[in-house]
């Protein structure tokens, strides 16, 4: 099966991104039991941040997962915080892999890092597999049935999960903004535009405080989880929690509604698509904004700000990977378009707010 497409397989590790693969496999061997002999070692590469690596030992298979090389946002990249939520998560909201060990000792392989057990199961990229053959109804009850995960997840509650000191829900939009303008300042680069008229609109227009908070994901796509291998339409655990926090709800949902592409947007849209959302029967944004007001009881008729947020916040991750790919902290060649494509969703932001 095409990576493109389908899988949960790792291939060799990328040059540049090797770790000390003796100094690891003793140091799991001295925290983790039972491990024996030496793992087969290769690398996922699918996502753009965080370096996840699998060591298949005879006993166990294992992810590893630590931040990416060179310059890094402060609060960016945290595994502690994947390892923390998944571990209470488990409780009240299985669909999480089972994490294993987690570390700060910067002298095993050169930064904090954790591990959990490898989940079987498929992972979908860019198509619907056509060993599927999905039909357009097929394919709605599937995209339904990854938004249910993600309402399923606002509805937790965090408090029973042990979670009330996992962040400060209030002032979470505001937080937000004026973070990711300051990222965004940190990481500028001189072919890139400033925004400072996106940045302005998103400080001013900051909705009021609902009350309403709930475990945000923060990294919500279809390429995210992973699926049942007989049933695609049942999933078996979601991934990628380094970014999750609490807050207003529809903040997450507006991140996961920026990755999701429709038939009818335009080619520098389309040319990010990391799932399949343009499939015939995937729903489209408004109809994914009524569903979750019809499930949750949420209001989502005006979601502009939330829109334009999400937007945004792509734009500026973007831009962070591309300022280490500008600086040669990082030699993959998929960031040097990254530039480009910052200032395309920069333009698209200003779009959103002129309409």
């Amino acid at each position: 099966m095409n990576e493109n497409t389908t899988g949960n397989s790792a291939k060799s590790v990328r040059k540049g991104e090797e770790l000390d693969w003796e100094a690891l496999d003793r140091h799991l061997k001295s925290v983790i039991e039972g491990l024996q002999g030496q793992p087969e070692i290769s690398q996922y590469h699918g996502g753009n941040s965080n370096l996840t690596y699998r060591l298949k030992y005879a006993s166990e298979d294992l992810v590893v997962r630590r931040p990416p090389f060179g310059t890094k946002a402060k609060s960016a990249h945290s595994m502690i915080r994947e390892f923390k939520i998944m571990n209470h998560l488990q409780a009240v909201y299985p669909s999480v892999p089972d994490t294993l060990y987690y570390s700060d000792d910067e002298r095993v392989i050169g930064s904090e890092f954790y591990v959990m057990r490898k989940m079987p199961g498929q992972v979908v990229r860019s198509a619907i597999p056509p060993a599927w053959n999905f039909t357009a109804a097929d394919t709605r009850r599937f995209c339904l049935a990854f938004w249910d995960k993600l309402i399923e997840l606002h509805q937790v509650d965090y408090a029973a999960a042990g979670l009330v000191d996992f962040g400060k829900p209030a002032g979470y939009a505001e937080r937000q903004i004026l973070g990711w303008n300051r990222r965004y300042e940190r990481a500028i680069t001189e072919d890139v535009g400033k925004f400072d008229d996106v940045k302005d609109w998103l400080v001013q227009n900051i909705p009021q405080e609902s009350g309403r908070h709930s475990i945000l994901h923060g990294d919500f796509r279809i390429d995210n989880v992973i699926l049942d291998e007989q049933d695609p339409c049942t999933i078996r655990a979601v991934l990628d929690w380094e970014i999750c926090a609490l807050g207003d709800p529809l903040m997450d949902l507006g991140n996961a509604l920026a990755y999701w592409t429709q038939v009818d947007d335009p080619d520098y849209l389309k040319n990010l698509i990391t799932q399949p959302s343009t499939a015939p029967g995937m729903l489209t944004r408004r109809e994914i904004l009524d569903y979750y007001q019809q499930e949750t009881g949420v209001d989502t008729s005006d979601f502009t700000f939330y829109q334009v947020y999400g937007y945004w916040r792509n734009t500026v991750i973007l831009q962070q990977i591309y300022y280490r790919y500008f600086h040669g902290q990082t030699k993959d060649k998929r960031f040097s378009v990254f530039g480009g494509l910052v200032q395309r969703l920069g333009d698209h932001c200003r779009q959103l707010i002129a309409a």
